[in-house]
């Protein structure tokens, strides 16, 4: 989202994901352990907490260079990013934390298939937010103002629309999704440390850039593809290539359809 309304790669984007996971995790020691509701109020604080760090990353870091040369923005969000994770290592150690467990979990056989509760909270939680994402992006009035600033700032400005307030609105709801995953992920993958957005966040990005970077829908798709070929090759003999065909995936659809698969090639006057 950041990128359709601003067109920069937010590189601090994974590093918030991270402080999802840490903030879940204290939150986590105080709310009731292993409860839906418990559970859905560590969620949903992680996502308020970094929703306002998402504004305020914006605010400090970016609005001061916005309509300045690219270059600058990206080294800015590359500092971010780097912030984020030194200063994690300084708050929350440097030293990985076991993930408290938030939801009640069991394990289901399915013939030779084993999976767990927190499997299918991961894809029932994820489905959610995405048609939530969807309906906020298409039926309300913020997200067309969000997509009037994506097609034309200068225009939607012209309209009465306050550039402000969308962008730094689009910052903290794409923070809150960050976090929303960060929770998701440590669940399945509960030890978590300051580093640990850095693999998801450049697997996110090559997930975005094959269903059409921007696309809401094409980066589900994305991520769905991705996942599966993962899965299927840390299965097989070439577990320990399993990072790397993630981003062979990335130079392919770069060169071979690089608006990806549901994205749309635009033609721009200069």
């Amino acid at each position: 989202m950041v990128y359709g309304v601003l067109r920069f790669i937010n590189f601090a984007h994974s590093d918030v994901f991270m402080v999802g996971a840490f903030v879940g995790f204290y939150l986590g020691k105080i709310v009731p352990e292993s409860t839906i509701w418990g559970g859905l109020i560590v969620l949903f604080g992680a996502m308020l907490a970094c929703a306002l760090l998402g504004i305020l990353i914006e605010r400090l870091a970016y609005r001061p260079l916005r309509g300045g040369p690219t270059l600058n923005v990206l080294i800015t969000a590359i500092g971010v990013s780097l912030l984020l994770e030194y200063s994690g290592q300084v708050f929350f150690g440097a030293a990985p934390r076991t993930f408290p467990q938030i939801f009640p979990s069991r394990n289901f056989e399915l013939g030779p298939l084993v999976f767990s509760t927190n499997q299918l909270a991961v894809i029932l939680i994820a489905v959610l937010l995405m048609v939530a994402l969807e309906l906020i992006v298409h039926r309300t009035k913020i997200g067309t103002a969000m997509r009037a600033v994506s097609l034309n700032p200068k225009a939607a400005q012209l309209v009465g629309v306050n550039n402000d307030v969308v962008i730094s609105f689009t910052f903290g709801l794409g923070s809150a999704l960050a976090a929303a995953g960060g929770i998701l992920y440590a669940m399945n993958y509960p030890s978590i440390d300051p580093l640990m957005g850095v693999m998801p966040g450049l697997k996110a990005f090559v997930a975005a850039v094959l269903g059409g970077i921007g696309n809401i829908p094409g980066a589900a798709l994305g991520g769905l593809i991705l996942g599966i070929v993962e899965t299927f090759v840390n299965g097989s003999q070439w577990s320990t290539y399993k990072d790397a065909i993630a981003f062979a995936i990335l130079i392919i659809i770069l060169l071979f359809r690089p608006a990806g698969l549901l994205g749309r090639v635009t033609v721009e006057k200069v």
